[in-house]
C-alpha cells in the first residue's frame, strides 16, 4: 500500500496517467540550464510530448525508489490492483471519494489551476492536443473564481457611492 500511495502522490504532483507512469524510466528525466529537473515523455494515448517540472515531492518519491534495480522510476502494480489499494487507502483515511489512478491526474490539474497556473500551461503538462479537453477535464473551482474576482473588487467598490439609491 505504501508503493501505491507513493505512485498516487506522484500522479497528483505530475498529472501523469497510469500507463505513462508505468513507462517512465531514468531517460525521461532531464535537467535544464537552470538546474530544474523535468520529466519529458511522449504520452502513450496521444503520442503528444509532455514536459513537467519536477517539484520536490515527486523528486523525493523518485529518489526513494531509485534502487529498484531497473531503469523504471517507480514500482508499479496493475491498474486494477492499484485501484483496489487506493480504495482501501481511502477507507483507512476516512476519504469518502472514489480514488483511482485517474483521480491523481485530475487532482494535479485542479491543484495547478487553483494555484494560478494558466490553463495553457496545465494543458501542455497534461499532454492534451486541444485546450478544450483541459477545460472540460479540469473544472474551475469556486475558490479560484472568488480569488480572481477579488483582484478587481476594490476597483468596482469605488463606484459604490455613485450607484447608491436614495431611500
Amino acid at each position: 500500500m505504501e508503493e501505491v500511495r507513493d505512485v498516487f502522490a506522484f500522479q497528483c504532483f505530475t498529472g501523469i496517467a497510469y500507463i505513462d507512469v508505468v513507462n517512465l524510466t531514468t531517460d525521461n528525466i532531464y535537467e535544464d540550464g537552470f538546474g530544474q529537473k523535468w520529466l519529458r515523455l511522449s504520452r502513450q494515448k496521444s503520442d503528444v510530448e509532455a514536459n513537467i517540472p519536477l517539484l520536490e515531492i515527486p523528486l523525493s518519491i523518485i529518489r526513494k525508489y531509485r534502487r529498484l534495480g531497473t531503469d523504471k522510476l517507480l514500482p508499479m502494480h496493475t491498474n486494477q490492483k492499484m485501484n483496489e489499494y487506493l480504495k482501501e487507502i481511502a477507507s483507512l483515511c476516512g476519504i469518502n471519494k472514489r480514488l483511482t489512478t485517474h483521480t491523481g491526474r485530475h487532482t494535479f490539474s485542479t491543484i495547478m489551476l487553483t494555484k494560478g497556473v494558466s490553463i495553457e500551461s496545465v494543458s501542455k503538462m497534461l499532454g492534451h492536443t486541444n485546450i478544450t479537453t483541459t477545460q472540460i477535464y479540469a473544472k474551475i473551482l469556486n475558490e479560484k473564481i472568488y480569488v480572481e474576482v477579488n483582484k478587481v473588487r476594490s476597483e468596482f467598490d469605488a463606484f459604490q457611492e455613485y450607484y447608491k439609491q436614495a431611500k
